[in-house]
């Protein structure tokens, strides 16, 4: 909205020509105004439309193919878990979604509730899903009856809606998301913490190997843990540019607490009744918002080619008297190549726009690969080749064309995750005292201090740094702990630190 006031004003020197010459461009950069920059690469690099209730948007074709590249991986790994794929209703009965006393507290604020059918109110208003622990539970009573009925291992691709908050984000805070939620049962805790892990192992490569984002492992603090359950692990991103923590993906042991509330009982081995041992777990497409903010720049998106709908897009430069038949032969004898070798690639033939215009397009849409085709290529039997992560091009001969761009999408997608781990890696600061810890807050790092544990010294951290910017909270305790010398104090506290744990804002 900013950018379109800025216009009419007439601000933003050149770029306001540029625009409205091409209809091409941001009116913001990354480093200056991260919010407005997010919100219109979203919108020009055909991700989402915003649409005319707050906090809901349109998910474009270019998002989902994102989420469906995620999905195909995902789906076919915890099939190999031996989980299987249902769909439970969207609506909740209110006496089953009260159940769970501090799950409910937790959702309360957000849950939406169906109070008409057509002009009449009905009897009893029905909720609509936050997430589907007490949808699903009940049934789980009814079909866990022995050990042989376990373990039971669902999961759903579904939406959920969470109504109440404040500052709507496409794809980081939306009232409505898409996720996958998987809800399992077993006879033991050994199992069940087994799962949690190895869930939590394929989140870590969704982010890593697929979105080229580093990420953290780690457990979530008795305050920040899913209301309801045990313990709750994390994968936790860090946003550089503004200093902001990120919840990647959850992974949660429930423990025996919805076994008891839903009844959900079998007959162990030795003929005893014995409560199952649960866990849920979940990823939504807020990954797509986390690869933006990571990735993206000002010329817009950059899409990791493991994930990108198009890996390689081919663009005709023919100029006057050239063999402009000739050329577009070649691109789509080039189209045709590598799409036969499993790669994504498309040629840009319209006619109505100038190569140059083409280029910017397909820069904001983040293809990370732009092949070109001009005369002089067209008599060297060669193509050039243009990074969209770093600008760099190269002159490929089409006898070559296949591996050579193979190798260079694999370049690309592993110097993305380079790139993300050395600015993230430069924003995390270890500190040992309080003071150091408000410094590096106010610096916008992603802070590592020992901590003594205590529930009530992590409400105080938050009561202490609320402002503008928001409170500072705990983002999850490493799995891989650096050394805790002996009487090591909190930082926050001066008690006895018992272990290192990663703090700052959040989204």
């Amino acid at each position: 909205m900013a950018g379109r006031e800025q216009k009419k004003s007439g601000g933003g020197g050149k770029k306001k020509e540029v625009k409205k010459e091409t209809g091409l461009g941001l009116s913001f950069t990354k480093d200056e105004n991260f919010g407005e920059w997010y919100s219109e690469v979203v919108v020009n690099g055909e991700m989402i439309e915003y649409y005319d209730i707050s906090g809901c948007y349109i998910l474009r074709p270019w998002a989902i193919s994102i989420w469906e590249n995620m999905q195909t991986f995902f789906d076919a790994e915890i099939k190999k878990m031996k989980v299987k794929n249902c769909y439970f209703p969207l609506f909740v009965s209110p006496g089953v979604l009260q159940k769970e006393k501090d799950h409910i507290e937790g959702f309360a604020p957000e849950v939406a509730w169906v109070t008409k059918s057509g002009e009449s109110d009905l009897e009893v208003p029905i909720a609509i899903r936050p997430t589907s622990e007490t949808v699903m539970y009940p049934y789980y009573s009814k079909w866990i009856r022995g050990h042989r009925d376990l373990p039971l291992k669902l999961n759903q691709w579904c939406n959920v809606v969470r109504w109440e908050f404040s500052h709507p984000t496409p794809f980081i805070r939306s009232r409505e998301f898409l996720w996958q939620e998987g809800h399992t049962a077993f006879a033991t805790k050994e199992e069940a913490d087994t799962e949690v892990l190895q869930i939590l192992e394929l989140y870590r490569r969704i982010y890593e190997e697929f979105l080229a984002i580093p990420v953290i492992k780690g457990r979530k603090s008795e305050l920040e843990k899913f209301a309801g359950g045990l313990y709750t692990t994390s994968v936790e991103a860090f946003i550089p540019n503004t200093g902001r923590g990120i919840q990647g993906a959850t992974s949660h042991c429930l423990g025996q607490n919805f076994a008891k509330m839903f009844e959900i009982n079998f007959e162990n081995e030795k003929g005893e009744k014995a409560m199952v041992w649960q866990n849920s777990w979940a990823y939504s497409t807020r990954t797509i918002g986390v690869m933006v903010m990571v990735h993206g720049d000002d010329k817009g998106l950059v899409l990791p080619p493991k994930v990108a709908a198009v890996q390689v897009i081919v663009i005709p430069v023919p100029y006057k008297d050239a063999d402009t038949q000739g050329i577009f032969d070649a691109c789509a004898a080039t189209v045709a190549s590598l799409s036969e070798a499993g790669i994504s690639a498309e040629a840009d033939l319209r006619d109505n726009y100038s190569p140059g215009w083409k280029y910017s397009d397909w820069e904001m849409k983040g293809v990370p690969l732009r092949i070109e085709i001009g005369p002089r290529d067209l008599a060297n039997n060669q193509v050039r080749a243009v990074r969209r992560d770093n600008g760099a091009k190269t002159d490929i001969s089409r006898v070559f064309l296949v591996e050579q761009v193979k190798g260079m999408l694999d370049k690309i997608q592993q110097n993305l995750f380079d790139v993300a781990k050395q600015k993230r890696d430069a924003c995390v600061e270890v500190v040992k005292t309080w003071d150091e810890f408000v410094t590096a807050l106010g610096q916008k790092k992603m802070i590592l201090a020992p901590w003594c544990d205590e529930e009530d010294v992590e409400k105080d951290v938050k009561a202490r740094t609320k402002g503008e910017m928001g409170a500072a909270k705990s983002l999850c305790t490493p799995f891989e702990q650096p050394e805790l010398p002996e009487g090591t104090k909190c930082f926050a506290s001066g008690k006895p630190a018992k272990k290192w744990t990663y703090w700052g804002r959040s989204y």
